[in-house]
C-alpha cells in the first residue's frame, strides 16, 4: 500500500543524519493516514539509530509537502530546475525540508 526509505549518510562526519527518501502511498489507498503513519514509523526508526536531523527533497506543489510541512519539517529552500521528468516535459522545481529530531518527552 504504501513505502518510504530512510537512507543514513554516508560521510563520517554526518552521521548523525539520514534523507527521508521515496514516500509513496498508492493512489487508492491516499488520505487515510498512512502516509503520515509511515512517516511517524520513519522517525522513531530515525531515533532509535541515533538520527537526529532528517532531510529531504520533493517535487514543489507535491501533495506531501503539506504533510511534511504538519509534521515538523521546515522548507529550506527551492532549487529550480532541479529533475526533469522521464517520460520528458519541463524541468521541475524542488522543494528541500529538513527536521531536527528531538528526544521524545
Amino acid at each position: 500500500v504504501g513505502t518510504v526509505s530512510l537512507v543514513p549518510a554516508k560521510q563520517p562526519n554526518q552521521a548523525h543524519r539520514a534523507d527521508v527518501a521515496k514516500l509513496q502511498v498508492h493512489p487508492v489507498a491516499r488520505k487515510k493516514g498512512i502516509a503520515r503513519a509511515l512517516m511517524t514509523t520513519l522517525e522513531e526508526r530515525a531515533r532509535k539509530d541515533g538520527k537526529t536531523l532528517l532531510c529531504l527533497d520533493t517535487n514543489t506543489g507535491d501533495a506531501a509537502e503539506p504533510l511534511y510541512q504538519s509534521m515538523g519539517y521546515t522548507l529550506l529552500g527551492i532549487v529550480p530546475e532541479y529533475s526533469v521528468p522521464t517520460t520528458g516535459g519541463a524541468p521541475m522545481r524542488a522543494s528541500f525540508y529538513y527536521k531536527v529530531l528531538r528526544d521524545r518527552q
